[in-house]
């Protein structure tokens, strides 16, 4: 039996096993699990290396509209290929409704941004801003059917935010349509109440927006969430948790039958509302929200990856340019934390801290790592087994890892369209060295293999009966 591709001598790992084992690839797919595997039209060695599924980021942002004036600093083409680079083969961006837009013209608009510039494979979230009859009587059911199997809905930024009616009645109508709901878990109410008492004693500089949106903001928020899910009986997950006590609302949640899903971001591993207090305007590299915390609540993140509080660890890259009027550096957000924009990148760098920080350090094993990198994020929108396996009939989307290869973290090393990174001189040990989309190399050591084009749309399943 010939095969396009065979990857001999490496550790396979999945999320639950880990075994000594060739792969053959034919036509994009994994063909055979064996040892000895020997007829191919190419051989790859990995001797030494761990063979994973290709990442998995199931949230970042890329080419979103952000504001007047504000520009985002990664397109498709930088987008994916940064996500390349990081190990990663499948990212989930947003795709934003801009209110007074239906969602067929706003996926229209973004296919279109997306067309022809994508190196590894991507499938979008819809975002609902203006839940209108129509759009969430016609348009979102259509739209499930046709593979956009879930959404995300805001609980802060004035202009995204949606009011608890406007929740329910979108909950209610995934319910019935079978789409997964997303919900960023801030009360917007209190964050306007604190930044206007900041305001009034002259209090602009970026720390301030850490202090701005407070652990209870979050965990109120998430609370409502939770509450409002149960209300209409609908699956949800909550994104970017950064603290214990969101953590326990989504514990208590789970213990009274509630189906939720957790996931947090490396931001709240390793930055705190410290970082925010950096000299000058320096701060505003590390604006996001929710913000960075405190110690006590990095260690809760990771028993939240430990223990299975969160299923998801994603990147929630969100890239600005610093020194840019168009992006952190704008003219009033040099004057007020407020304008700063929301966000920082991440999507070429969260697998190896989670490596890291996670594998090498002792605090997570390598099966847990998959799961949490990759095939947690398939199962959870729709992907799987498709992708994020190591499995006969699943799409050959695999990174090689050298476990022990240490790399210092350097905006000049990487791949994004940013022009700094939060993690700036961190040393992270393990690190992807070839990267396979669909059994074809596009990354191999620091060389890029692919083509722009290269990746494309999924279409997702339902990964819940839609209820009537």
């Amino acid at each position: 039996m010939r095969f396009d591709t065979i990857i001999k001598n490496g550790t396979v790992v999945t999320d639950v096993d880990t075994f000594k084992s060739d792969v053959g690839i034919r036509d994009g797919k994994i063909a055979a699990l064996a040892d000895d595997l020997t007829e191919a039209d190419e051989i790859i060695d990995a001797s030494g290396l761990l063979v994973l599924p290709g990442g998995i980021d199931s949230h970042v942002h890329i080419a979103q509209a952000s504001g007047d004036g504000i520009v985002m600093a990664d397109d498709f083409d930088s987008g994916t290929l940064s996500a390349a680079f990081g190990g990663n083969t499948t990212i989930l961006p947003f795709c934003m409704q801009e209110k007074g837009t239906t969602l067929r013209q706003s996926l229209k608009d973004y296919h279109a941004k997306a067309e022809g510039e994508c190196h590894i494979d991507v499938s979008f979230h819809l975002v609902i801003t203006d839940p209108t009859a129509y759009v969430l009587g016609q348009e979102l059911p259509a739209l499930v059917e046709d593979g956009y199997t879930s959404l995300k809905v805001f609980m802060t930024y004035e202009n995204l935010r949606l009011f608890d009616d406007q929740i329910l009645a979108t909950l209610d109508s995934a319910r019935r349509s079978g789409a997964l709901v997303m919900v960023h878990c801030e009360n917007e109410d209190a964050i306007r109440y604190l930044i206007g008492r900041h305001e009034e004693k002259g209090e602009f500089a970026p720390k301030f927006h850490a202090l701005s949106r407070p652990v209870a903001a979050e965990r109120e928020a998430t609370h409502r969430a939770l509450s409002l899910a149960e209300v209409v009986d609908t699956p949800i997950v909550i994104v970017h948790v950064s603290n214990r006590q969101a953590m326990e609302e989504i514990e208590r949640a789970r213990r009274r039958g509630s189906k939720v899903a957790g996931e947090t971001c490396p931001q709240y591993l390793l930055l705190t509302a410290d970082d925010l207090d950096a000299t000058e305007l320096e701060g505003a590299k590390f604006v996001c929200s929710p913000p960075p915390r405190d110690r006590e609540s990095q260690i809760a993140c990771w028993e939240g990856l430990q223990n299975g509080t969160f299923e998801l660890f994603s990147s929630d890259h969100c890239p600005f340019r610093y020194d840019d009027d168009q992006g952190k550096m704008n003219e009033k957000g040099k004057r007020n934390f407020r304008w700063i924009p929301n966000g920082i990148p991440g999507v070429e760098t969260r697998l190896p801290i989670l490596f890291s920080e996670g594998v090498n350090k002792g605090r997570i094993d390598i099966n847990r790592f998959v799961a949490l990198s990759s095939t947690n994020h398939a199962k959870q929108y729709g992907l799987y087994p498709q992708k994020g396996t190591i499995a006969i009939g699943s799409d050959a989307d695999i990174a090689l890892w050298d476990p022990s290869r240490s790399v210092t973290i350097t905006n000049d090393s990487l791949h994004h369209g940013a022009d700094y990174t939060p993690y700036e001189g961190l040393e992270v040990e393990g690190w992807p060295v070839r990267v396979l989309l669909r059994g074809r190399t596009i990354i191999d050591g620091p060389a890029y293999t692919g083509h722009k084009g290269g990746g494309i749309h999924l279409k997702r399943e339902k990964t819940f009966r839609p209820a009537p």
